[in-house]
């Protein structure tokens, strides 16, 4: 990979607004769906350098590109879905340590199988994460498609978990500005998660497109 310095990779809201007047909608709404599906096609037939190569890319460049493409598409169609397992991955890389405390504030407040599908090994520290975000990734590109929104439905409905478990510390502690952030956060962590899971059965029909 090269030495050049990355671009940064902007999370407002787990939300990156598409440009204006660049492509029509539909025209650029076909072009997301199109690349989608060549994309995963040409993984799926067994191209692992690819798969190394986009995510470095990725790493390397931001989220720019694959924004200007995929995240114009609705969250439970083929290029939503990458787009958000991209997403959630940066948030990962972005702050390692912050998913971490979330993670493991959410096994604590949860009494379900979330952890053992999402995979994370334990102790569930920064590097933990990171490697969890990876193998999800790489997953998705080059395993069972359906296995890794799963576990990215598990990691998110943990993590959303935590998110709230850290609200109600602060709530109580009287740092109301800390408190809004994490319930905030949980909220979209729950959404991901009610996305990738519905994404994951369209997958199994056949019908994620």
């Amino acid at each position: 990979m090269s030495d050049r310095p990355r671009r940064p990779v902007r999370l407002p809201g787990w939300r990156l607004d598409r440009a204006e007047g660049e492509l029509d909608p539909a025209v650029q709404l076909r072009i997301a769906h199109d690349s989608a599906r060549a994309l995963v096609r040409r993984l799926r037939d067994g191209d692992d350098d690819l798969v190394e190569r986009m995510v470095a890319y990725t790493d390397e460049h931001g989220l720019a590109t694959l924004a200007e493409l995929w995240s114009v598409a609705g969250p439970r169609s083929l290029p939503g879905t990458l787009w958000r397992l991209s997403l959630l991955r940066a948030m990962i890389r972005e702050s390692s340590a912050g998913a971490a405390l979330m993670f493991r504030r959410g096994v604590d407040a949860l009494a379900t199988a979330d952890e053992v599908v999402a995979g994370a090994a334990e102790p569930a520290g920064p590097d933990e994460m990171l490697r969890l975000a990876d193998d999800v990734l790489h997953g998705a590109y080059a395993g069972d498609f359906a296995v890794a929104l799963d576990r990215a439905a598990a990691f998110c409905r943990v993590c959303s978990a935590g998110a709230a478990a850290l609200a109600d510390a602060a709530d109580g502690a009287g740092d109301d500005a800390t408190a809004a952030e994490f319930t905030a956060r949980a909220a979209r962590l729950d959404d991901s998660a009610r996305e990738f899971t519905a994404s994951a059965r369209l997958e199994r029909k056949g019908s994620l497109d």
